[in-house]
């Protein structure tokens, strides 16, 4: 988590630590060395972090593996949507996969030694680039396949095959961008407590200003521009149902801004604070950690409403997921022939949105 544990001296180093760093809430004795003393906020994180993150865990892991499931039992990767669902699904799983760490080192510390502590931030950070750049795909798939809608089903096997290749660039990119999380993660001395420590100022808001805008702006931006130019799209057409397809994009793009604002606001705060000393006030400082605390769990959340919010909106998906509840004896034959009665779509005017189940999330 990222955090600012800063002095009330102005004469101090304002140092700047990264997302799920809890070394800030170690306590400092504010009368022999001017540090704001933060037990209380080391006392909120260990009784609200463990048991939010466990069920972002637990939440998260079910969905997404229902999702990587139904694609190795009943589905063949045939299109763009596919390629970057199950690459979505991978990243939030890997993720959420990264918690359970988090969730013991806000209680008890950090104690698994320096070798994890490189590998879990590095990870983490990996899997946080690649699902926003993944939702970033995912919003302009979906402004080709229907704003673009001829020139998608003319090129459509050209199309299939870039995702693949943009999916390898969006890992790789991921990857590179988490390098300096590898390289400067460690378990600090005297502390038991995990985070990134970059040396020097410049790098530290360098950094924290890399992962606001990967992880907030672009895709942000990316999702604003092309489901505003969908919605348009929609509103031209005629003769086919298009309100539910306004009211998908537009939870699909609420959930995303509800989650991830707030968090990206507090980090935009502490950039400030780090570059220009704004906050000298010790329970300024308090109330900051708390609230970052908060709206950080908030934003994890969007792993475990990532599945609804683009696979089991799919009439195909929901059809094999009563598939595989049939075969493990949840439901009965009855509810799975319903289930697979032809359904309409809202996409009847386009064939190659029939064929794609755009997205999956703008399907009846």
């Amino acid at each position: 988590m990222a955090s600012t544990t800063t002095g009330i001296d102005s004469n101090d180093d304002f140092p700047i630590t990264t997302i799920l760093d809890y070394s800030h809430l170690y306590d400092y004795d504010e009368e022999s060395s001017g540090m704001c003393r933060k037990s209380d906020v080391r006392q909120f994180a260990q009784h609200f972090t463990p048991p939010f993150y466990t069920i972002v865990f637990l939440l998260g892991f079910v969905g997404n593996i229902l999702v990587v499931v139904i694609y190795a039992l009943y589905k063949r990767l045939k299109n763009m949507t596919d390629v970057y669902l199950l690459n979505l699904a991978i990243a939030d799983l890997l993720f959420l996969c990264t918690l359970p760490f988090w969730a013991l080192d806000a209680r008890f510390g950090w104690i698994f030694g320096n070798f994890v502590c490189k590998t879990v931030r590095g990870l983490y950070k990996i899997n946080f680039f690649s699902c926003m750049l993944l939702l970033t795909c995912i919003s302009i798939d979906r402004y080709i396949a229907i704003v673009k809608a001829v020139k998608a089903r003319v090129s459509k096997q050209k199309i299939f095959l870039h995702s693949k290749l943009i999916s390898l660039v969006v890992w790789v990119t991921a990857v590179l961008l988490s390098l300096p999380d590898f390289r400067y993660s460690s378990q600090n001395e005297g502390q038991q407590s995990c985070s990134t420590n970059y040396p020097g100022n410049i790098l530290k808001v360098a950094g924290l200003a890399v992962q606001i805008t990967v992880g907030f702006f672009l895709p942000f931006a990316v999702m604003l521009f092309c489901y505003s130019t969908i919605i348009w799209k929609l509103l031209q057409a005629k003769n086919f149902q298009k309100h539910r397809a306004i009211k998908l994009i537009g939870t699909v793009v609420s959930v995303f801004v509800l989650s991830q604002l707030p968090y990206n606001s507090m980090m935009i705060v502490k950039v400030m604070d780090a570059a220009n000393i704004t906050i000298t006030d010790c329970e300024t400082l308090k109330n900051v950690d708390i609230a970052t605390e908060i709206t950080q769990s908030v934003a994890f959340l969007h792993s475990c409403l990532n599945p609804f919010l683009y696979a089991f909106l799919g009439v195909r998906f929901r059809q094999d997921l009563l598939r595989i509840m049939k075969d493990i004896g949840c439901v009965g034959q009855r509810h799975l022939r319903e289930a697979s009665r032809p359904q309409q779509t809202i996409w009847k005017r386009s064939s190659v949105h029939s064929e794609t189940d755009t997205t999956g999330t703008l399907s009846l």
